[in-house]
């Protein structure tokens, strides 16, 4: 393990130092874009159409701790995992099994069941009118502290709508402006510019939105991101799409689905998808290069099913979908837990005859190091013979037991130790370790196949840090006094490093881009910034 005191982190600071931190911090937040809109003040909770104030987003005074091997190694693994994901969202046989409706955790899950039969429909059509498909992705990491080591362990892996990469960027930045200015107080030998990585997620991101939009061919044609109503965290797509047209002369059409149900129209022969915006001064429609969806992730984004519809009519459509039905399918916890199934990664990660082209990399020899990310999980109605045998491990099935899934029980004994996680994404939906026995007894049998278990990461203990929230008060009662600003309290922090790939014919165009940090405190389960859980921050390498 590294000699680095985890318990000993941040250094102290005088209520002088801390208020001058805070100003530096908040006043380089509110000057550089490291924004969110304020909680809706309505009933309704919506969002004024043109914004009139702005909040910084929830951040965290002083950089975390993270070890300079465990942080490289994870950045290393980023281009296998592009890889990899790639190669499982071109597998339709394996995601019919995994995650399907006839014979998958679709079965048990509404909303996937309902994705995967409108791909499977648009299978059954004939050829797809885009063989391309592009992944932005994000792979989520926590350090696992056990047996006196350290070792880097994966949260997720996200397939759709990874956000946070520009404002993530601007918080490194913004650490190493206050470096900069004044030098922390000189409160820790480790608060050295060496020690805080370059980040420079938003050109990246882009980058890989610019390699579809080249593939499609069509030099005017725009980028359209798919967004939620009411966003508050606009600002984090904004970036990307000042980039985008900035240094690349490349336009962005912002629709919601709803938006779309009116605006979006799909050319009968060719499959181009056209946006028609009404405007004063250009009434012809936008062709569509791209699509970027920062939307349709979560059954709320889909009120009636008409919403559907409108998602198939996109996915119907020649633009490259980032991501694709069959790519967003990929990123299921479902797929996560049949990867750890002994062979299957293997199976991926090899190229024996060619199977994903002749220019295709053959990547088993990573197989071991990604399998040393991954933590023990298995599904809840797992009969597979090594699941029994932990069983064997604890007392017998008390009475009624016996005919509950052997992946079931042992999640009931082990549940202190684990986190169960449904085909979920944006926060908020896991179920934590005490938590754990009572929901098993009301979850019915036929939900059972929509759940997998894992261990969970034990973060090392003792690590604080100054975490800043806005505090918006519509009362007038908040003054903006650094006691009202700033908690400290002890952490723990989520490493999460971005990458694309582009994909679909012949090889993987795939690059690591970037990294985020969440750091949220330990009497919060989740991780999610935007469902209000935790901060946004950066690393200081140790």
């Amino acid at each position: 393990m590294t000699s680095f005191n985890f318990a000993a982190w941040p250094p102290q600071l005088t209520p002088e130092q801390l208020e001058a931190l805070t100003l530096a911090a908040t006043t380089y937040a509110l000057s550089h874009g490291l924004l969110y809109l304020p909680p809706s003040q309505s009933p309704s909770n919506t969002q004024p159409r043109i914004p009139t104030t702005a909040i910084h987003a929830p951040l965290s005074l002083i950089p975390a701790p993270f070890p300079r091997a465990q942080f490289q190694a994870a950045r290393g693994l980023q281009s296998v995992y592009n890889v990899l994901y790639a190669r499982v969202a071109m597998d339709t046989k394996f995601l019919d099994t995994v995650m399907g409706a006839e014979e998958g955790v679709g079965k048990a899950d509404e909303f996937t069941g309902t994705l995967w039969r409108g791909w499977k429909r648009i299978r059954e059509h004939g050829v797809p009118a885009q063989p391309l498909h592009l992944g932005l992705f994000r792979s989520d990491f926590m350090l696992h502290a056990a047996e006196d080591r350290l070792a880097l362990k994966q949260v997720e892996f996200n397939t759709i709508s990874s956000s946070f990469g520009p404002l993530s960027e601007r918080v490194a930045a913004m650490h190493r402006n206050i470096l900069a200015s004044t030098s922390y107080f000189s409160a820790s030998p480790h608060l050295t510019a060496d020690n805080f990585p370059e980040n420079s997620t938003t050109s990246g991101l882009v980058e890989g939105l610019v390699k579809a939009h080249e593939a499609y061919g069509v030099a005017d044609a725009r980028i359209l991101f798919v967004v939620q109503p009411n966003e508050r965290n606009v600002f984090d797509q904004r970036w990307l799409e000042y980039e985008l047209l900035e240094k690349h002369q490349i336009h962005v059409v912002r629709q919601t689905l709803a938006d779309l149900a009116v605006s979006a129209s799909l050319n009968p022969s060719t499959c181009a998808l056209t946006i028609t915006i009404p405007s004063p001064t250009n009434t012809s429609p936008y062709e569509i290069s791209t699509i970027y969806f920062r939307a349709s992730y979560t059954p709320s984004d889909f009120p009636t099913p008409s919403y559907y519809d409108t998602r198939f009519l996109l996915e119907r459509s020649r633009a490259i979908k980032c991501p694709s039905l069959p790519l967003q399918l990929a990123g299921g916890k479902k797929v996560q837990e049949a990867l750890t199934r002994p062979g299957v990664l293997e199976r991926f990660l090899s190229n024996e005859g060619a199977k994903w082209g002749t220019r295709a990399l053959d990547l088993t020899a990573h197989a071991a190091d990604i399998r040393a990310t991954w933590m023990s999980m298995w599904a809840l109605d797992s009969e597979d013979a090594d699941i029994s045998a932990a069983l064997d491990h604890f007392p017998a099935p008390g009475q009624g037991q016996g005919n509950v899934p052997p992946g079931t029980r042992l999640a009931h004994l082990k549940a202190p130790s684990l986190v169960l996680k449904p085909q979920r994404e944006g926060g908020g939906n896991n179920v934590y370790r005490e938590a754990i026995p009572a929901f098993l007894d009301t979850l019915p049998a036929e939900e059972r196949e929509a759940w997998i278990a894992m261990e969970m990461i034990e973060t090392p203990r003792g690590v604080n840090g100054y975490l800043v929230r806005a505090s918006p008060s519509s009362s007038g009662t908040d003054n903006g006094s650094t006691e009202k600003k700033v908690v400290r309290t002890e952490v723990i922090s989520e490493l999460g490093f971005f990458g694309y790939a582009l994909f679909g014919e012949g090889e993987v165009v795939e690059r690591e881009v970037g990294w985020l940090v969440r750091t949220k405190g330990t009497e919060s389960n989740e991780g999610g910034v935007a469902a209000g859980f935790s901060v946004l921050d950066s690393v200081v390498l140790v």
